[in-house]
C-alpha cells in the first residue's frame, strides 16, 4: 500500500509496485552479487545520487519508504530521459548509459524502442524486462496461468519517535516487552541493531512511542562494542574455508561478519573482515600423526609449508629439503613428501601479526631469536609480513 501511495502521488503508473518483486522479491534485506541492495536493489553510488544515506550505522537502501523514494526520483528520470517506460526499466537495470550508448549506435534513427535494441543489451536485462511484462500479465489474470494469488497483507501500523541517543534494539524490546526482532523488523536500514549517537526517527508498534520514550529514559546510554576484526585481503587462488582454517574461525562466521551469500564468491583485491584474536593472539595447531613417518600429500589451495610443517609434526626446512623446493610457494595439486621429524620440531605456537609488528619486534616480544623466527617460517629479512598472517613460534 505504501509504494502505490507513493507512486499515485507521483503520478506514475501503478504496475511499477511490483517491480521490487521482480529486483529483490519484496525483501529488504537482499543482497546482488552486483552489490545491490535492498527492495529497489541500488548500488550505493546509484543511492547516493538519490539521497539515500550510508553511515557505519544505517543504510537507507534498506529503507522500504526511503528506497521507494529513490526508486520512485530514478525511475522518473529515466523516462524523462527514454520517453519510454521499457527503456527506462532496461537502463534501471543496466544503467542509462548502456541503453543509451546502444541507442545511438543503432543505424537507423527511428529504431528506438527497447525491442529494437533487445539483441544488444546485457543477457541479464535481455531477461529482466520481459520477467516483469511477464509478472503484470500473471497479475492481471492470474488462473489463466494456473495462480491462486493470496490477498495482500494489510499495512503495518506504527508510529515515530524521536531517539536522541544510542539505544539497542534488542534491550527496547525486552523493556518493552515486543516480541525479539520487533524493532529491527520495523527499521531494517540500521546496520548496528542500535539507533544512532546522532537523533534518530524510529519507528515503533503503534500507540507505544511515548511509552518507549519513557523506558528510555531509565535505561543506561548504550555504548557501541569495540570492532573485534582485522582485515584481510583476498588473494588469487584463496577461498573462504582457507581464509576460514587460516584464521581459525568457521566459513559461516565469515559469510555472517562480511554478510556474504555464496562461500564461493571473493575475488582478489576483495577486503574480508577476520576475527581478531588481539595483540599476541597464540593457540596450538592441532598435530596429525604420519603413518610409518612419512607420507604423499597433495597441496590445496590456502595450504603454506609453515602450516603443513606445523600439520605434520615437521619443519620448512625440512619440506623444502625433501621436495627440492627453493622457494616456499606451493600450487594446488602439487604432490610433496611429508616426512616426520621425529620429535624435534617447535611447540606449535602460532602468532597472528598485527598492524605494526616486524619480524623484530615480535621476536623479541615472543623470546626467540629473529634469525629462528624467519628460518622456521621460510622468511628472509626482505620478506614483508602483514596484519592476520599467522607465524609459527619456534621453542
Amino acid at each position: 500500500p505504501m509504494i502505490l501511495e507513493k507512486l499515485e502521488e507521483a503520478g506514475l503508473p501503478e504496475q511499477i509496485s511490483w517491480l521490487p518483486l521482480v529486483e529483490s522479491g519484496f525483501k529488504v534485506k537482499a543482497y546482488s552479487r552486483a552489490r545491490a541492495l535492498g527492495l529497489w536493489q541500488f548500488i550505493s553510488s546509484t543511492g547516493y545520487r538519490y539521497g539515500l544515506e550510508r553511515s557505519w550505522w544505517i543504510d537507507e537502501r534498506m529503507d522500504p519508504e526511503k528506497a521507494t523514494d529513490g526508486a520512485i526520483g530514478y525511475l522518473t528520470d529515466l523516462h524523462n530521459l527514454f520517453g519510454d517506460w521499457l527503456n527506462a526499466l532496461a537502463a534501471y537495470n543496466c544503467g542509462e548509459r548502456t541503453v543509451l550508448r546502444q541507442l545511438n549506435n543503432s543505424k537507423v534513427s527511428y529504431f528506438d524502442q527497447f525491442w529494437d535494441i533487445y539483441q544488444r543489451l546485457p543477457r541479464e536485462t535481455r531477461r529482466y524486462v520481459p520477467r516483469f511484462l511477464a509478472t503484470l500479465a500473471i497479475l492481471e489474470d492470474p488462473a489463466a496461468y494456473g495462480f491462486e494469488l493470496p490477498a495482500l497483507p494489510s499495512a503495518v501500523a506504527y508510529d515515530k519517535v524521536d531517539i536522541e541517543r544510542p539505544a539497542e534494539l534488542k534491550a527496547l524490546d525486552k523493556a518493552m516487552g515486543f516480541e525479539p526482532g520487533t524493532l529491527a523488523a520495523l527499521n531494517p536500514e540500521l546496520r548496528r541493531a542500535a539507533t544512532p549517537d546522532e537523533p534518530y526517527e524510529l519507528r515503533v508498534p503503534a500507540g507505544k512511542g511515548q511509552v518507549l520514550l519513557a523506558s528510555l529514559e531509565s535505561m543506561p546510554k548504550w555504548v557501541p562494542p569495540k570492532d573485534t576484526y582485522t582485515v584481510h585481503r583476498v588473494r588469487r587462488g584463496e577461498t573462504l574455508s582457507g581464509i576460514a582454517e587460516r584464521y581459525r574461525t568457521s566459513v559461516r562466521n565469515l559469510m555472517d561478519l562480511n554478510r556474504l551469500r555464496s562461500a564461493h564468491r571473493i575475488w582478489p583485491g576483495q577486503q574480508i573482515r577476520v576475527p581478531d584474536r588481539g595483540p599476541g593472539a597464540s593457540y596450538s595447531v592441532a598435530r596429525v600423526a604420519i603413518p610409518g613417518g612419512e607420507m604423499e600429500y597433495r597441496v590445496q589451495r590456502g595450504d603454506s609449508l609453515w602450516r603443513l610443517a606445523q600439520r605434520y609434526g615437521t619443519t620448512v626446512e625440512r619440506l623444502k629439503r625433501d621436495n627440492g623446493l627453493r622457494g616456499n610457494t606451493l600450487q594446488p595439486g602439487q604432490k610433496l613428501t611429508i616426512r616426520s621429524s621425529g620429535g624435534t620440531t617447535s611447540s606449535g605456537d602460532t602468532y597472528v601479526v598485527r598492524r605494526g609488528d616486524t619480524l623484530g619486534k615480535i621476536a623479541q616480544a615472543r623470546g626467540v631469536s629473529l634469525s629462528k623466527l624467519m628460518q622456521v617460517n621460510g622468511l628472509s629479512r626482505r620478506s614483508t609480513i602483514y596484519p592476520g598472517q599467522q607465524l609459527a613460534i619456534p621453542n
